[in-house]
C-alpha cells in the first residue's frame, strides 16, 4: 500500500475479510488488493489485508465477533449520475437491509 494517505480506514471483521474482498472487486471498477496475510495457525485464512477501492486505501483484520459494523461509521460514495448511483444502490444493497437516505447496513 502507498503511504500518500495521511489516514487510512481501518475495517474490524469477524472472519470474512476474504468474502468482502470478493464481493467489492464485483462492484467498484478500481479494486487492488495489496496484500492478503495468513497466519499459520489459522490454516489458510487470512488475517489481515490491504487493499485500494477506488484509489482509497484501506486496512482490514480478522480479529473475532468482538466488534460489529454499525451505522456509526459509513462511506459516501461520490456519484456524478443518477444511473451511477442506481447501479451501487443496487449492488450494494442487495439481499441486505435497506434503509432510508439511500443507507445500506452490510
Amino acid at each position: 500500500m502507498k503511504a500518500t494517505q495521511k489516514i487510512t480506514p481501518f475495517l474490524w471483521f469477524d472472519n470474512n475479510i476474504e468474502e468482502a474482498i470478493d464481493f467489492y472487486t464485483g462492484i467498484f471498477k478500481n479494486f487492488k488488493v495489496n496484500s492478503l496475510n495468513r497466519l499459520k495457525g489459522m490454516g489458510d485464512k487470512v488475517f489481515s489485508a490491504t487493499f485500494e477501492l477506488e484509489g482509497q486505501n484501506f486496512m482490514a483484520l480478522n480479529g473475532g465477533p468482538q466488534f460489529k459494523f454499525t451505522e456509526a461509521i459509513s462511506f459516501y460514495i461520490n456519484c456524478e449520475t443518477q444511473d451511477e448511483i442506481d447501479y451501487y444502490w443496487e449492488k450494494l444493497s442487495e439481499g441486505v437491509i435497506k434503509s432510508m437516505c439511500v443507507y445500506v447496513k452490510r
